[in-house]
């Protein structure tokens, strides 16, 4: 888990005990609500195709970018992050905005920054659909500067590449499975096979999306 009392030397020794290579570490933010198979193998194809030693999965506090309130609280959602990261070494699942008044992604990456040395390269895990609208973004151009985007490519979707931005393109992944459906099928009493077996087994115990 990375939270706010992390150090960075305790971050380093973490994931990189040796120490002597620069972190290769990618931020994946969203709702996760709830976080389903398809947001495990975009984040895992990440770490592979790019090398990278972490991904931290950041379930958003108050995500400014989405219509009305999540359907799961916080502690709910991020519990199911932590259920699904189970036994995946290089995916960790993050408080990084926790309590925010809005999850804004460049406040995430410069509390990530913080904790990490100069060289440490941070990447941002994002949808084309997301990154299309990448200048509506608060402080865009800070976000565009601080980071590498790792592009998840969808049919459909194109986007413009912002001035000065670093881009790479996640080819993939054609996984139309949306939480939004999942939560249909979970309120009509199905239980959904794009569900992590110990996430299903906790929205149940919990009672949630009903």
């Amino acid at each position: 888990m990375i939270d706010a009392f992390v150090t960075q030397a305790r971050l380093r020794k973490r994931i990189r005990p040796e120490a002597r290579l620069p972190l290769r570490v990618a931020i994946f933010g969203g709702t996760f609500d709830p976080i389903h198979e398809a947001h495990l193998t975009v984040a895992r194809e990440a770490a592979r195709a790019f090398e990278l030693d972490q991904v931290f999965l950041v379930p958003a506090a108050n995500p400014p970018h989405k219509s009305g309130a999540t359907e799961a609280p916080y502690e709910d959602r991020y519990r199911m992050v932590e259920l699904a990261c189970e036994g995946q070494q290089r995916l960790v699942p993050s408080r990084l905005e926790e309590g925010s008044d809005k999850s804004y992604s460049i406040d995430t990456v410069e509390r990530l920054r913080a904790k990490l040395a100069p060289d440490d390269k941070i990447f941002f895990l994002i949808g084309a659909d997301a990154f299309a609208e990448i200048k509506t973004w608060h402080r865009w151009q800070d976000l565009v500067g601080a980071v590498d985007f790792l592009v998840v490519t969808r049919p459909g979707h194109g986007y413009e590449i912002p001035p000065g931005a670093r881009v790479h393109r996640l080819e993939t992944l054609a996984l139309p499975v949306s939480s939004s459906e999942i939560r249909e099928k979970l309120a009509a009493g199905l239980d959904p096979p794009e569900l992590p077996p110990k996430v299903l087994d906790y929205i149940r115990a919990r009672g949630l999306y009903r």
